[in-house]
């Protein structure tokens, strides 16, 4: 039973809390951001290049930029198609002309690039500074990026090699992307009338309140022997952001590295369990699981692979990872990376003992 009083003190609470959101505050919790932690992550450029930092790169620093950080992944002319889809390729000077790319309607043509669906330059640049490179997010400076988009538009033939991109002259060569001309807003789905869009959605419709379908029940699944197909997908997720891929070396609702493990495997001490624990984690945060894999090759050699041609050799491996290198497990050159040293010593044991999963 609640007494009076009882009743008395909850009104009261509500009546704090109904008067707190009135004012927009809550008191005693929290503070207002800054302007400086809010511009810390205001940092989106948007089609009409609001936002944009001053800067500048030129197509020849963008190259040397995109052969140490971005070839690994997009190929030395943006064409691999082995871990992205292909940046470059499809459009010709007459899509430049006109800005729209003839070949996204050629049901015979092979692909879809980046440069043949994206309209506005800004999307490149504002895309490349905050998730580029894929092991290092965020890590470009402006003039970097500025060097990076230019380098790009030079191999899709939009500037030339001697161009220098700047939020100067931006403007003017988005009025040279091939596909500029090639985005509708007739759907009215966005951005709404202010840049063009219909006042109204274009379907218009109410809800089917009879005969409505039974819910749908899945009929198939993976199975099981396929699940490692294509190696451990969480280990090939990005280091960066909340989503995890599932383990598929294990079967569905297994966790563990127990049943990965060979059963006439050694019992390894409690000590090298936590070395190797320390050290997969290490390989985690600092994307090294973007192009290896434990078993298999993925971008490049798994990790058992290089334990096994390089066993004892820590010294060797830690200057190669620092170092970064290509033609030692084929084309794919590995950029150099920048690792505190306590953590490149870890990983090179970790591998010169074996890489113990």
């Amino acid at each position: 039973m609640f007494s009076s009083r009882d009743v008395v003190a909850s009104l009261l609470i509500a009546a704090c809390a109904v008067s707190a959101l009135a004012d927009g505050t809550y008191h005693g919790i929290g503070r207002a951001a800054t302007p400086k932690e809010v511009a810390a992550w205001d940092i989106d450029v948007r089609p009409d290049f609001k936002g944009l930092p001053p800067g500048s790169g030129s197509v020849a620093r963008g190259q040397d930029i995109w052969e140490a950080k971005c070839a690994s992944c997009h190929g030395v002319f943006g064409e691999s198609n082995s871990v992205f889809n292909p940046l470059v390729g499809g459009t010709t000077q007459d899509d430049i002309r006109t800005g729209r790319v003839a070949s996204l309607t050629r049901p015979d043509y092979p692909g879809r690039t980046t440069l043949m669906k994206v309209p506005h330059v800004s999307t490149l640049w504002d895309y490349i500074n905050r998730a580029m490179p894929w092991n290092e997010p965020k890590s470009l400076q402006p003039d970097e990026v500025y060097a990076v988009t230019a380098f790009l538009l030079n191999l899709a033939d939009v500037v030339p090699a001697d161009f220098t991109l700047s939020e100067r002259n931006i403007a003017e060569v988005q009025r040279r992307m091939p596909n500029r001309n090639g985005m509708s807003t007739r759907h009215a789905l966005w951005p709404g009338p202010e840049l063009g869009g219909l006042p109204r959605p274009d379907v218009r419709a109410s809800a089917c309140m009879s005969r409505c379908p039974a819910e749908a029940q899945v009929a198939s699944m993976l199975p099981a022997h396929a699940r490692d197909a294509h190696g451990n997908l969480r280990e090939q997720n990005r280091g960066v952001g909340p989503q995890r891929g599932a383990d598929t070396m294990h079967a569905e609702g297994q966790l563990g590295d127990a049943a990965a493990a060979p059963a006439n495997a050694a019992v390894a001490t409690k000590s090298e369990a936590d070395s190797a624990t320390s050290a997969r984690a290490l390989a985690q945060k600092h994307a090294c699981t973007a192009c290896h894999a434990m078993s298999g090759k993925l971008v490049g050699p798994s990790f058992a692979d290089i334990a096994r041609k390089h066993a004892g050799q820590a010294a060797y491996l830690a200057g190669k990872i620092q170092s970064g290198g290509a033609g030692a497990w084929g084309e794919i050159p590995m950029p150099p990376q920048n690792l505190p040293d306590a953590d490149l010593q870890a990983l090179a044991a970790w591998l010169a003992a074996g890489a113990r999963p």
